[in-house]
């Protein structure tokens, strides 16, 4: 597909559609816009705006994503470059390499922006002893995640609230990870996104940022992407050295910057291979045009990340003591 170009049309051909269309018209044929598409209104990346787009991405279902995620429902990259052969171990191995970068210790006080199901935070309480507050503007995933922290019998340590990043205000933490989110900020909201994540760290604290980016500068997401009109509504990956310059312009120290960029190819082809595995359980659970879009969604993702259109990073800041 890389290499695919349309062929020419003539003159002829081109009437023959324009013909072809006008009739389609006039039989009232023209095909409506798919139901699963989701139009937004409002101004983009406003709170009420996000709300909504992270909504319709997660309310395909918890038990639909359980069919392709690993046990402990992480959905980000895992990270196989250090020697892990499975999912599970890969995914323990990026919720350890992200508690390692944040140094996190018994009695911490740690924020989870964009917790999903309560992965890390399950992991950083468990493992390290710390107090995690977790946000997520999803109403199912909260939901999931408070009965997994139950679960876990980590209810004293681990709170899951359905909150945006910019109402946080007046909370003050030792360390703040930042998992998979902040490619839904957007480059109208960037700036922002840093100024509150370093509003909310106490002086000497760290932040890790793991996110999508993309390694062509000059490149946009436009509109009309497929990822953009059926899976991430909004979704805007910026390039590296634009979420750096927000962070440096919030005030930011970085002191370590590791791409992921293999990992994410390979993470993707274990989500893959597993919803292919379970396509009837998909399709009872979303339906069969929902399963063919996330199996699309997923091959075009893992492509990016193969052909370098699109990186993974993790970046980790401080605040200045």
């Amino acid at each position: 597909m890389d290499d695919w170009r349309p062929p020419p049309l003539g003159a002829g051909d081109r009437a023959r559609l324009a013909l072809a269309v006008a009739a389609a018209a006039a039989r009232g044929g023209i095909p409506r816009r798919p139901g699963l598409e989701l139009i937004l209104r409002g101004r983009l990346h406003s709170v009420e705006r996000d709300a909504a787009a992270v909504r319709y991405h997660y309310d395909v279902g918890n038990d639909f994503f359980a069919l392709f995620l690993d046990e402990s429902m992480t959905y980000s990259c895992a990270v196989f470059s250090g020697g892990a052969q499975t999912l599970e171990e890969a995914q323990h191995a990026k919720l350890e390499l992200v508690a390692r970068k944040l140094e996190l210790k018994p009695g911490m006080r740690v924020l989870d922006v964009g917790c999903g199901w309560g992965s890390f935070a399950i992991h950083a309480a468990r493992q390290h002893g710390a107090t995690v507050t977790g946000v997520t503007l999803s109403p199912a995933q909260a939901e999931l995640a408070r009965r997994r922290v139950s679960e876990a019998e980590l209810d004293e340590q681990v709170e899951i609230r359905i909150a945006d990043y910019r109402q946080l205000g007046g909370s003050s933490f030792d360390a703040i990870a930042s998992i998979g989110m902040a490619e839904h900020v957007g480059e109208r909201q960037i700036d922002l996104y840093a100024s509150s994540l370093f509003g909310l760290l106490r002086p000497g604290g760290v932040l890790l940022n793991h996110a999508i980016a993309l390694l062509d500068p000059d490149d946009e997401p436009l509109e009309d992407l497929f990822s953009m009109r059926y899976v991430f509504p909004d979704g805007e990956p910026l390039p590296l050295s634009r979420v750096q310059l927000a962070l440096e312009r919030a005030g930011f120290h970085t002191d370590h910057v590791e791409g992921f960029r293999e990992d994410y190819a390979i993470t993707l082809r274990h989500w893959a291979r597993r919803l292919d595995d379970r396509l009837e359980e998909a399709e009872a659970l979303a339906g069969e045009h929902r399963t063919r879009v996330w199996r699309l969604y997923l091959r075009a993702a893992r492509h990016g990340f193969d052909t370098g259109l699109t990186a993974l990073y993790q970046i980790r800041a401080r605040r200045p003591a």
